[in-house]
């Protein structure tokens, strides 16, 4: 099955290589096409990414000015390929754990009809980045976290489900797993470690109250559109958000 990973990159030029190495180190495992858009990168991320896709064809690169990392998935999920069956996604600055998609593919094989696998994260604050795993003297805490990168969506998912929200800033991954949660596909949740969760300054998420603001948000539109119309799921027991609110680096 043609696997297609959508992956935005801004300003990224010292993560975005270990990025792309994770993904490819699993080509045997997965038939991958790896999807970057550059959302405008000032750096170097570009010519990383171009010598990458050099040396192999699964990479596609798509340059755009800078719009937000929102505007860069909606831009990703408009590359997928006829042939592409499942979409996943990566961030640029973090980690695919080798063999993360020989484990939840499997799952896919097993039931035709599934539709979604949602594994677990691993929040780490250092990478070795010779084996693209957490260092050994690194901090960490494995959750069930809310990252798209934990999900493996079928196609037909993603097109029911449609784009990202332009309208957030920040949690369009949240509002869009709430939506997808909310739709009641037919999932599983494996005890698969799906990425590295890479902690480090230029986080997003290190923001004072802009994260903050726009997952509250997007948990309110979630209620008004469950108020509304009843049939929508409940989103319950899926996110570990008290192991992810107890957690602190440093």
């Amino acid at each position: 099955m043609k696997l297609s990973v959508i992956m935005p990159v801004y300003n990224r030029e010292g993560f975005v290589g270990s990025a792309l190495r994770s993904l490819l180190r699993q080509q045997d495992e997965a038939d991958l096409d790896i999807i970057v858009i550059d959302d405008g990168s000032s750096d170097g991320s570009v010519a990383v990414v171009r010598e990458l896709e050099r040396q192999t064809p699964c990479i596609r690169l798509f340059q755009q000015a800078n719009g937000g990392v929102t505007r860069a998935r909606n831009a990703g999920l408009k590359q997928l390929l006829p042939q592409t069956e499942l979409v996943s996604f990566l961030d640029s600055d973090d980690i695919s754990p080798a063999g993360r998609f020989r484990e939840d593919l499997a799952c896919f094989d097993a039931d035709p009809d599934l539709e979604l696998t949602y594994s677990r994260m691993m929040l780490v604050d250092r990478i070795d980045e010779d084996a693209l795993a957490p260092a050994a003297d690194s901090n960490s805490i494995t959750v069930r976290g809310i990252h798209l990168s934990a999900g493996i969506f079928r196609r037909g998912l993603v097109e029911r489900i449609g784009a990202f929200d332009e309208d957030f800033l920040q949690a369009e991954d949240t509002d869009y797993l709430l939506r997808v949660f909310e739709s009641r596909p037919r999932y599983v949740m494996p005890d698969t470690v799906s990425l590295y969760y890479r902690r480090h300054p230029g986080n997003m998420t290190k923001e004072a109250d802009v994260p903050f603001r726009e997952f509250m948000r997007a948990v309110h539109k979630s209620i008004k559109r469950r108020k509304s119309n009843p049939s929508l799921a409940r989103i319950e027991g899926i996110f570990d958000l008290k192991d992810l609110a107890g957690w602190r680096f440093m």
